[in-house]
């Protein structure tokens, strides 16, 4: 495991990766986090805010990646407020609910933050 990766947030933004069609934005992600599984780089957290909140809820395209993560030990943590304005408070799926406080205290303990 690359040490420096381990201390790296990722932030997702969106509900994929890029600006593309949903389908592709969808792959997308879901190679990306399998491709960091398989490498071995564990990060030391996920954030999830605005419509990135969709990928820990209920028909994400990238649901048995999160759930592998997450029994790797990496928190996942998704943006309540959002949560709340997008109405899926019952359809998380993986991950923790937390606040912008958590959100901002794991990016300001990150040696790197990533915003996807």
């Amino acid at each position: 495991m690359n040490d420096s990766f381990s201390r790296t947030v990722i932030v997702f933004h969106h509900d994929g990766l890029g600006q593309a069609e949903p389908s592709l934005r969808h792959r997308l992600v879901k190679s990306y986090l399998r491709t960091i599984i398989e490498l071995g780089q564990l990060p030391k957290a996920l954030l999830f805010y605005a419509g990135g909140v969709k990928l820990v809820a209920q028909g994400t395209p990238c649901l048995s990646e999160l759930v592998e993560l997450a029994a790797a030990g990496v928190p996942l943590i998704a943006c309540r407020t959002c949560i709340e304005f997008y109405a899926l408070q019952d359809q998380v799926v993986v991950g923790e609910i937390g606040n912008m406080l958590r959100i901002v205290e794991m990016q300001a303990d990150a040696s790197k933050v990533i915003t996807l």
